[in-house]
């Protein structure tokens, strides 16, 4: 007898394995996925994501073994926790929060977080800031039995690419396999809107699907606002878009209130404006298409292009997407800095992996590693569930994995273009213009919010703070401050990587 303790996803294929395992296909959404769960743990044991396709992350208890099983999605579309007790217990959950209401737990500062985070703006890795709380990373699972703990790597991204194929012939691949998610992402009786940039992942996903209305975020700073190019292509497509207007007042409204959601610091600017784009969004619908993953698996970045001149030399450097503080500013700023705690040994055992690669297949592995589940994924997880919508991600597959995985570089960059094939697989359904859109990214004025004496009170309160004094140099925070309000805008990432792990280390130690 087995029974579900912990789950929180949506698996697509579940009609393909209501057959398979003899699933009632007439049982309520939540019904039957508890069933498949069930029933593929007891036919597939550890191989059961194996069969699975979609967002999950679970936790079973099996009375007949005595053990707890839990297992996270192959790409960590869905958070899951653990946290061992002083007398062997384990306590586990999606939420920390969950975790932390267990009796057992005790609350403790992981300060050695805290050096990292100032580079990579994100919690990356399996440790949390708070000591003893580990994330099970994504494609693992874990066993728990008899006071011992045993994690198990189930999946990872493995790149083969096939140069036999042609450009047309990925592209043909791509396309009708997005047509297979769109056809799984919902049932026919659910009702979805889609999130829609100017960008050509969201605008795909949007022309494939069957959502009327699409949902966007806009600013009055014209060279932020992507919201018109967004229009456009709903007005392309025949379809309604809604917009919302971001102002600095509703953006910094809402800082506390998103890392409390959050959980952990999180110092991705665009974070803030999603929390407002799910509130809004979740007044007139209560499901919702996004284009997340397309960027790490078909080599979207403009980055990516610079691979061949990185080489060898990417294992001393590359730790993903972001990496904004150096080794000797964070020596200045902080009072306990660590010279062997290096953001680069949390993807040294990855490069090690893939030393047969080339320079871009590695870029893009340690992305889907370390960068889309510290920070992509946990938004879009935290921040939709904490305001009543549920996201699904159609382009987030293992199936879509698959062909990105057998794609040579040259289909994924070159020097004119980045995503040279997904492109070319959306164009079949945009127009070229909208598909061969250069890549804008989900820019937010902070740079300049940040500077405004009517906006930044509480940057201003919290870097003079006893809790600054805590942890930084508080002379060395404010001389960055001082040359950011003077004129260095380029220093706008560093000050908001200190103030979110300020605002969050005030809600989770310092209130009630």
């Amino acid at each position: 007898m087995a029974e579900i303790k912990v789950y929180r996803g949506h698996i697509r294929n579940w009609e393909a394995l209501a057959e398979e395992l003899g699933i009632n296909k007439g049982l309520s959404r939540e019904k039957r996925e508890e069933e498949i769960i069930l029933k593929a743990y007891e036919k597939w044991g550890g191989k059961m994501a194996d069969h699975m396709h979609g967002m999950f992350a679970f936790a079973i208890w099996d009375e007949k073994e005595q053990k707890l099983f839990a297992l996270r999605d192959q790409f960590g579309t869905k958070p899951f926790y653990y946290y061992q007790t002083a007398d062997g217990r384990l306590l586990y959950g999606t939420y920390i929060r969950e975790i932390m209401e267990q009796e057992g737990f005790v609350k403790e500062l992981n300060e050695s977080m805290l050096q990292l985070y100032l580079s990579l703006t994100y919690v990356a890795g399996e440790e949390t800031f708070f000591k003893g709380v580990k994330k099970l990373m994504p494609g693992h699972y874990l066993e728990f039995a008899g006071g011992e703990l045993k994690i198990t790597r189930y999946w990872r991204p493995e790149f083969h690419p096939d140069e036999n194929e042609s450009l047309e012939e990925f592209a043909d691949e791509i396309h009708n396999t997005m047509l297979q998610m769109m056809r799984e992402v919902k049932t026919a009786d659910e009702t979805a809107e889609s999130f829609l940039s100017g960008g050509v992942d969201s605008s795909y996903v949007f022309a494939l699907s069957d959502a009327e209305m699409a949902d966007t975020c806009g600013y009055d700073e014209p060279k932020f606002d992507e919201s018109p190019l967004a229009a456009e292509t709903a007005e392309k497509l025949g379809r309604k878009i809604s917009r919302l207007r971001v102002t600095p007042e509703d953006y910094f409204g809402v800082v506390h209130e998103t890392m409390r959601d959050m959980e952990q610091p999180l110092g991705d600017a665009s974070a803030i404006v999603f929390t407002l784009g799910c509130k809004a969004t979740a007044k007139h619908t209560k499901l919702c298409y996004s284009g997340e993953g397309s960027d790490e698996m078909f080599g979207g970045y403009n980055m990516y292009r610079n691979a061949e001149r990185y080489g060898e030399n990417l294992p001393d450097f590359y730790v993903g997407n972001t990496n904004i503080m150096k080794e000797d500013m964070k020596q200045k700023i902080l009072k306990n800095y660590d010279p062997a705690n290096l953001p680069i040994n949390l993807v040294k055992d990855i490069y090690k992996e893939t030393e047969q690669n080339d320079p871009l297949t590695r870029m893009q592995d340690v992305d889907i590693r370390i960068w889309l589940e510290g920070d992509i994924y946990l938004n879009v997880d935290k921040m939709s569930t904490a305001n009543g919508l549920e996201i699904r991600m159609p382009i987030t597959d293992t199936r879509m994995f698959d062909i990105a995985s057998r794609m040579p570089a040259k289909y994924k960059v070159n020097e004119e273009q980045n995503k040279v094939a997904f492109r070319t697989a959306a164009a079949k359904v945009l127009p070229e213009e909208v598909a061969f859109r250069k890549k804008l990214g989900f820019i937010v004025p902070i740079r300049f919010w940040l500077a405004d004496s009517r906006y930044n009170q509480d940057v201003v309160r919290l870097f003079h703070s006893d809790i600054a004094e805590k942890f930084f140099n508080v002379d060395a925070i404010d001389a960055i401050y001082q040359e950011y309000v003077g004129g260095n805008s380029d220093l706008w990432r560093q000050i908001w990587t200190i103030y979110t792990f300020l605002v969050w280390y005030e809600i989770y130690f310092c209130q009630a």
